[in-house]
């Protein structure tokens, strides 16, 4: 009897890697969701995200670290595999400031670990999670996947330790690799530490809400449902062994302009301004115009449109009724 072929997809308890598991289900294929569902945020978010996962038969979980290669080691050997997508990763820029021995485990001995099993086994398709905060603080914009790297953190390090990883691996081991320089995402089942869904949160309830670099940040905000129709388009090619895109608006937003249509739709929280926070990016704005080639994708959802969707799914998340004004 023919073995079935699966997706393997890391962090499939996150934000990202829920979303794109979600359509992948949708379409019929049998996914593999591996994820450690640690307390960065939220574990009951994670968790209520796998709960949608797991009502499709074609669906198989497990909770591990990537850290721990024997158990990774034992999903390869049961399951046949067919493509990788690793999503998985200690998140937050900040953070890595404080906790920088956080990223070692998960972000580059994890991101080993599936390459090397990838080598091993001969699965020669790895989709992986980079960032766009490899480019760090640029002042030449949109930036374009060609452009010089320059991390200012132990996160964006760790990005750019794994693109080189699979530079290495696809020249010496055949396998293909794509890596995916992710901007600033937002909308449905999105992180409660990141920017939109923390003012939301504090609208509802009334918790103090702070704005680093007194509002003066720009962000190339990237609506979940674009990016999922990006990945499921993306497709390996016969002459390249190891490719690089940016998924991104190409629309950077200031961020009081956020406040600004948020505030028809619901009180502002208290505000308190502060300084510029150490590792964070001014401004982010990167050229789409490769993936949008190499996709034939362009029907990017307008901002205020991916904003609503955002508040209308916290509301009903948490079971909150608000007149809505947009």
């Amino acid at each position: 009897m023919k073995r079935k072929s699966f997706i393997l997809i890391t962090g499939a308890a996150g934000f990202i890697g829920f979303n794109l598991s979600l359509e992948l289900l949708k379409d019929k294929k049998h996914v593999i969701g591996i994820d450690n569902l640690n307390d960065y945020y939220s574990v009951r978010l994670k968790k209520n995200r796998l709960k949608q996962l797991k009502m499709f038969k074609n669906f198989k979980s497990f909770k591990i670290d990537l850290s721990n290669y024997n158990a990774l080691k034992n999903i390869f050997t049961k399951y046949k595999i067919e493509k990788i997508i690793h999503l998985a990763a200690q998140a937050g820029v900040r953070h890595s400031i404080v906790q920088p021995k956080n990223y070692l485990n998960s972000n580059y001995i994890g991101f080993f670990n599936i390459i090397e099993l990838a080598r091993l086994k001969k699965i020669k398709k790895v989709v992986y999670a980079s960032s766009s905060s490899v480019y760090g603080n640029s002042e030449k914009f949109p930036l374009r996947e060609n452009h010089k790297i320059n991390p200012n953190n132990f996160y964006s390090l760790s990005k750019k330790n794994n693109e080189e990883m699979a530079s290495i691996y696809s020249k010496y081991y055949k396998i293909k690799f794509i890596g995916i320089r992710f901007f600033t995402i937002y909308g449905e089942w999105g992180r409660p530490d990141m920017l939109i869904y923390k003012f939301i949160d504090s609208s509802f309830k009334n918790k103090i809400f702070f704005l680093n670099n007194y509002g003066n940040h720009h962000r190339d905000f990237t609506y979940i449902r674009d990016v999922v129709a990006m990945l499921k388009k993306v497709k390996f090619k016969n002459n390249t062994k190891n490719e690089i895109y940016n998924i991104c608006s190409n629309k950077p937003i200031k961020l009081t302009k956020i406040f600004s249509i948020l505030s028809n739709s619901i009180k502002m929280p208290l505000i308190k301004k502060r300084k510029h926070q150490q590792a964070d990016v001014i401004k982010t704005h990167g050229d789409n115009s490769k993936i949008v080639r190499e996709t034939n994708f362009n029907k990017f959802t307008s901002f205020e449109t991916g904003l609503l969707n955002t508040l209308n799914w916290y509301k009903k998340y948490h079971k909150i009724k608000f007149s809505q004004k947009f």
